[in-house]
């Protein structure tokens, strides 16, 4: 670590913990992490990003509260111990390895608690590192006793309340574990979610053959089943009845309130061309398939060639060999845009080949979603929109047919953390927060209604999760956690005891001090709701406690990944509109983006990660923060590559130069009156962009427009004059504007420039609006377009330039402009010129010159343009004073004239803003 970064960090070391005061509040917090490997450059960015806002609000004069705090209940680590112990070569290399934890404490792991302490720790200590703001104090651990009691707490008033209840529900189920798991206990599969089939029996002589199927309405369009004849099926009693399904779908309904028993094996070519019946379809054939999966649903596929692009392929194929001729697709549904035959129209649009062909699969769903969304069943069939019929006939087939619910995921492999498959199982006597009744939902979203939600378009993710969320499995019964205070036999799971601690936060420093047997449901009501009379602690101490928790709450922001819009993010709206008041709801959230490196998403389990403390013992910590927060906004996906990061720290050594070059400079200039209302837009422009959480913005007007800034300032000044006074002011404020970036740098810079105390701490720059010169920022404009024009023209001919002309527009093309500026549309813009008397008299030439000028109007920024009609620059004045600098620029004799003063053929095509060049 650089000497800087380590005295900075002692400085800071006790500089961010907060308490109450006599001025606003700002209280920000981030989805804890759960410490169970190293942080790479992804964590980095979730953390950095909010640390930044933090930085910026503590500057701008607030009492900033940032805390931080370890998940660590639920079973991942218990499932890594686990695995450890067993001497899992592949889990063992991943610490070993890629986390390179050395190999006396790797040999505790078999203790899941060493892998807490040994993570958690680490994590402070390289967030600490990356020069996170973080009040320490307030750290606390999910299994920490007084947090247990707050979790008992808020458990028992959902359960007051009737938001925990009992019942039977399909849950992620891990076998080898025993237990239900959640999204953090998953190695693979963490967005999997759980999906209702239904199973359509078809009979056999007696025995009941079985196909999974989404789509139940498409029943009587069912020409034939699909076995694979390489595959042996199982005979089974399933629920005292014969069945013949594949041997992982006896095992899953085995999991599914089924009494399933393994009688006989069956080959599936035993089953080929035997004859099935259903009674809404009739007797239909048995054929081969080679695509038939016996992990998915039942192994037996119902086939509707009419509208499966699978099924219709697979048909053409074996009917291209001669064989089953005789079956021809049944239709049943009506579809806009597509064929009496959707599946025949779609694939043949596509020029699928064979159902070999990769595209089929995006073929089929494309065909699923237009038949859901706007498909109607024939009238023979009931006439009414495919989602209906859907419904209709699935509960006809449960009622008369002998149909069953089967449940599987919608991804195929979901792995829980100790390595085991797991699957869907059906769970008596389980607790479940009722997130599917519709009262609560109302009033999750009333409170998302007076939520920030940034970017504004995640409304509509959090909406729809609010829609669609089930009841949740909310125990389990093993692993760490919090147990159920009203019947202890059950564990609360991990995102179930991760909702409301932020309002733990608030208080957690104060209730380390407090036993834990002390901390009674009746000390928290009246904490956080302003309830009871709590006898188990004295007065002045909860009034301390309430008053804190008053002054932080509600938080201001959330900082989380988009991936949890679909659980805790939206999990935690619920609760907290199910426990506190509305005043004290919370007020916004911000989502991330993902993170890539070198364009593939990071996976610690799969070994793609970048380690954070590699990237700040390689890149120093504030080129890690500003890559990573201007790489793209923070609810893009970024993508990290190292030569990318280097480009930015050679910007930083650019900045760092800059500030040591100019901090001393003195005098004035001509050019110190554009440079100093450059520095007020700066000012303006990156607050505008903080307020807005656009760290990416930010960054680009607080550190490289000022560098673009100060590139024009250096090219216009005198020859053997560096600076002015101007200068040096821009440097003390540029430091603050870069200072929630790049704190490390700048606290050095700080001091070097003689300033006291901590810039972490100092007052965030405004905007001087007296110092704003619309003229002379436009003058300068005009400027360094001709520059750039004059430089354009000079790479075009292949001679030395001997002179230069600019030629510039007389007042009557200026009117013209300001004309057009203001119209609505190029049409009013050519009518109302022509209504000019001046213009109109001349003719041609003015209905030339608006055509030029309406291309001119377009090309640059509306508010330049804007700028231009209003300020109404002396355009020659502007060019003459400025002559000395053109000749000392380009080394050759400059010369300005109005236009119409000229009888050279370019002098006329000269337009406002853009002079004629003539070079020669």
């Amino acid at each position: 670590m650089q000497k800087n970064e380590r005295g900075c960090l002692e400085r800071w070391e006790h500089a961010f913990e907060v308490d109450p005061a006599d001025k606003d509040k700002y209280y920000l917090t981030v989805a804890y992490p759960y410490p169970s490997g190293a942080m790479h450059v992804g964590h980095g960015r979730t953390y950095i990003v909010p640390d930044v806002v933090a930085r910026y609000q503590r500057m701008k004069g607030k009492q900033v509260l940032f805390p931080m705090a370890f998940h660590v209940t639920g079973t991942p680590v218990i499932g890594i111990s686990k695995r450890i112990a067993k001497g899992d070569e592949q889990t063992i290399g991943l610490y070993r390895d890629i986390y390179r934890v050395p190999q006396d404490i790797l040999d505790r792991f078999i203790d899941p608690m060493e892998i807490v302490r040994y993570f958690s720790d680490e994590y402070r200590r390289v967030m600490q590192k990356c020069g996170l703001s973080i009040d320490w104090r307030r750290r606390f651990i999910t299994i920490d006793p007084q947090y247990s009691r707050f979790i008992e707490w808020q458990y028992q008033h959902l359960h007051e309340k009737g938001r925990v209840v009992k019942g039977a529900h399909p849950v992620k189920y891990c076998p080898q574990c025993e237990n239900p798991v959640g999204d953090h206990d998953l190695l693979e599969g963490d967005k999997a979610e759980i999906v209702r089939f239904t199973l359509v029996v078809f009979l056999l002589g007696d025995i009941k053959i079985p196909c999974a199927t989404l789509r139940p309405e498409t029943i009587y369009g069912v020409t034939n089943l699909w076995v694979r004849p390489d595959l042996t099926y199982v005979r089974a009693k399933i629920d005292g009845d014969e069945w013949i399904l594949s041997r992982e779908a006896a095992a899953k309904l085995a999991l599914q309130d089924h009494d399933v028993q393994i009688t006989g094996e069956v080959a599936g070519t035993s089953l080929i061309d035997q004859r099935v019946s259903h009674p809404l379809c009739g007797e239909v054939p048995i054929l081969p398939a080679t695509f038939v999966d016996p992990d998915m649903g039942t192994g037996i596929v119902m086939s509707v060639p009419a509208h499966a692009p699978f099924d219709y392929v697979a048909i053409r194929d074996l009917q291209r060999e001669g064989r089953y001729t005789s079956i021809q697709p049944i239709p049943l549904i009506s579809v806009e845009g597509y064929g009496d035959i959707p599946a025949k129209d779609a694939v043949e649009r596509a020029g699928i080949q064979d159902q070999n062909d990769p595209d089929i699969e995006k073929l089929t769903q494309e065909v699923y979603n237009a038949e859901f969304s706007r498909g109607r069943v024939f009238e023979k069939y009931g006439g009414k929109p495919v989602k209906e019929a859907r419904d209709e006939v699935a509960a006809l087939m449960m009622e008369r047919y002998g149909s069953i619910p089967m449940y599987e995921f919608d991804t195929r492999q979901v792995i829980c953390r100790c390595g085991s498959r797991v699957y869907v199982k059906i769970l008596h006597g389980q607790w479940f927060l009722a997130y599917s009744d519709p009262s609560w939902k109302e009033e999750v979203k009333t409170v998302l209604e007076g939520m920030a939600l940034v970017p504004p378009e995640v409304r509509a993710e959090f909406e729809r999760t609010v829609d669609w969320l089930k009841d949740w499995a909310c125990t389990r019964r093993v692993g760490l956690g919090t147990k159920l205070p009203w019947d202890p036999t059950w564990i609360v799971e991990p995102l179930s005891d991760s909702t409301i601690y932020m309002a733990y936060y608030t208080i957690a420093h104060h209730l380390k001090e407090i036993p834990a047997e002390n901390l009674t449901p009746e000390i928290f009501d009246y904490i956080f709701l302003g309830e009871g009379e709590p006898a188990t602690l004295d007065r002045s101490t909860l009034e301390r406690l309430r008053s804190e928790f008053l002054y932080w709450y509600p938080y201001d922001y959330r900082f989380s990944a988009k991936d949890l819009i679909s659980n805790h993010l939206t999990f935690q709206v619920f609760h907290h509109s199910a426990i506190f008041p509305p005043e004290l709801q919370p007020r916004g959230m911000v989502v991330f983006g993902m993170g890539l490196l070198n364009g593939a998403k990071m996976s610690s389990s799969k070994g793609n990660v970048f380690l954070l403390e590699d990237a700040l013992s390689e890149f120093g910590a504030d080129t890690v923060r500003m890559f990573l927060v201007g790489s793209a906004e923070p609810w893009q996906d970024f993508d990290w590559r190292n030569d990318l990061v280097s480009s930015t720290k050679k910007q930083i050594e650019r900045f760092l130069n800059t500030i040591q070059e100019g901090k001393g400079a003195e005098g004035s200039c001509e050019i110190d009156a554009w440079l100093e209302s450059r520095l007020q837009r700066r000012i303006e422009s990156t607050t505008a962009a903080l307020e807005s959480f656009q760290t990416r913005q930010a960054l680009q007007e607080a550190f490289f427009g000022i560098e673009a800034d100060l590139k024009w300032y250096r090219r216009r000044l005198p020859d053997g004059v560096t600076g002015s006074e101007v200068l040096r002011d821009l440097c003390h404020t540029w430091v603050r504007l870069l200072a929630p970036f790049i704190p490390f740098t700048c606290e050095a810079l700080w001091r070097d420039l003689g300033e006291e105390g901590m810039v972490s701490f100092a007052p965030w720059p405004e905007a001087d609006e007296t110092k704003v010169n619309p003229e002379v920022e436009l003058a300068e404009e005009l400027l360094a377009r001709t520059v750039e024009d004059i430089e354009s023209i000079k790479k075009l001919i292949p001679m030395e330039p001997k002179s230069i002309t600019l030629f510039v527009a007389p007042a009557w093309k200026h009117e013209i402009f300001r004309i057009v500026a203001s119209s609505d549309d190029r049409t009013s813009g050519m009518r109302e010129v022509m209504q000019n008397e001046e213009v109109r008299r001349r003719g041609r030439e003015a209905a030339d010159a608006t055509k030029q000028i309406t291309k001119l109007v377009l090309k640059l920024p509306p508010l330049l343009v804007q700028q231009i009609a209003e300020l109404k620059l002396d355009e020659q004045e502007i060019l003459e004073s400025s002559r000395t600098f053109l000749e000392h620029e380009f080394g050759v004799p400059v010369s300005v004239q109005i236009a119409e003063e000229s009888v050279h053929p370019k002098a006329s095509v000269a337009l406002p803003f853009k002079p004629a060049i003539v070079i020669e």
